[in-house]
């Protein structure tokens, strides 16, 4: 089978490539669950490398599968296809070619990695020891893809074993393009949602004791929501209630009627988002009726926390060490508090998510994700290719009857 230096080397002669796919993904980007082009044109990709292609899975996801030649094992490689709401201010030659539209996140590098990864493996199926599923999915930025895919069949048939994605771009105020960053465990947050409406009854704001005021009571209510984090979870239990809309009142002399708001609760723990649902809806009923007024409350479980498998982490770690030096493979310093719906995935089985940095403050690649200034240092396209075959190879290798 391919050593690393074989890989990188491959890798490496697939550099063009990847650079010209990556681009043209880049200037043709699509939003959300509707992203027929770009299904078409990956899906166009690996068919020409021979793979087994399903389209339309779960909307306009895309399920390849690479069928080795000895039995084995299942390893499916994840990249996400939809780009953002952003109208693009980065100058390229390639910029964005839809108005209002931009691939502000990396994901037209993923896609990129991803399609090298099945070029290159595909040319050596031969010796592969198992099959890999490639699952190109749309909304990773909601309202999510990986979900869907997963309830149209996406991890069966043959049923995936193992699972491995990454993300790109600045990432932990990284200065190194290369760097790798891994987590054996909890990485990501759970991405949940609160609506809530808070009814009073209006009146005229110099005669406050005939009404019910309902902006007093939604500001009492949003200020003690604070103390769930504060004063009823541990101080190293990372949790988040952010409030960050609300809507209520007609003029200034009147007494509102009725407030909205709505914001995002973030936690690491299946068992700490449920507790936060219970004590946010036990806080408001509280305060709410207490005051008066009239509740209604609706907590929405988005992406569930993503959990890296330790096992898995390790061994990709000590695979990834070989490909980019052992230097530049770290244990990420804390799970971030955003969500990613590979967490779906990596729910139904065993693998690992992982952060490639693609910040070169030499090229001017510093923005954050969600930029309209947003790039990436592309010499990193090769590297994603090298780090999911050598993934593979390892893994399949490892597991081989």
């Amino acid at each position: 089978m391919l050593s690393i230096e074989e890989i990188k080397e491959e890798a490496q002669k697939l550099q063009e490539e990847l650079v010209a796919w990556r681009r043209h993904l880049h200037q043709y980007p699509e939003v959300g669950l509707d992203v027929p082009k770009t299904a078409a044109f990956v899906a166009e990709r690996l068919r020409e490398f021979g793979l087994e292609v399903r389209t339309g899975v779960g909307g306009h996801g895309v399920v390849a599968l690479l069928r080795g030649k000895r039995p084995g094992k299942t390893i499916a490689i994840r990249a996400d296809m939809d780009a953002l709401p952003i109208s693009e201010e980065t100058g390229l030659p390639f910029s964005s070619k839809v108005e209002g539209r931009m691939h502000a996140c990396g994901h037209d590098a993923h896609m990129a990695m991803a399609l090298g990864a099945a070029k290159l493996l595909s040319r050596h199926r031969e010796e592969l020891a198992g099959n890999v599923k490639f699952l190109l999915q749309p909304a990773e930025e909601g309202p999510g893809g990986a979900k869907p895919m997963i309830e149209d069949g996406a991890l069966e048939n043959p049923k995936v074993d193992a699972i491995i994605g990454l993300h790109t771009g600045c990432i932990w105020k990284s200065d190194k393009p290369g760097e790798v960053y891994v987590s054996h465990g909890p990485m990501m947050a759970c991405l949940d949602r609160i609506d809530v409406t808070v009814k009073g009854k209006g009146g005229h704001g110099a005669m406050p004791h005939q009404a019910v005021d309902a902006i007093v009571i939604a500001s009492c209510a949003i200020s003690t929501l604070q103390s769930i984090i504060s004063r009823e979870l541990s101080p190293v239990e990372p949790a988040v209630v952010t409030i960050g809309k609300i809507e209520g009142g007609t003029a200034y002399n009147i007494i509102s009627s009725d407030v909205r708001f709505c914001g995002t609760v973030r936690a690491l723990k299946q068992e700490l988002r449920e507790f936060l649902d219970k004590r946010i809806h036990g806080i408001l009923k509280g305060i709410v009726q207490g005051m008066r007024g009239e509740l209604e409350y609706l907590y929405t479980y988005g992406y569930p926390p993503l959990i890296n498998d330790a096992e898995f982490t390790d061994r990709f770690a000590r695979v990834a060490k070989k490909v980019v030096g052992e230097e530049n493979v770290k244990e990420i310093p804390e799970p971030t508090m955003g969500g990613e719906d590979m967490a779906y995935f990596l729910n139904e089985v065993k693998g690992t998510y992982f952060f490639l940095s693609g910040c070169n403050p030499n090229k001017g690649q510093t923005y954050p994700h969600h930029n309209s200034r947003f790039d990436i240092d592309e010499d990193i396209l090769q590297l994603g290719v090298s780090l999911f075959c050598a993934a593979v190879i390892d893994y399949l290798e490892s597991e081989k009857a």
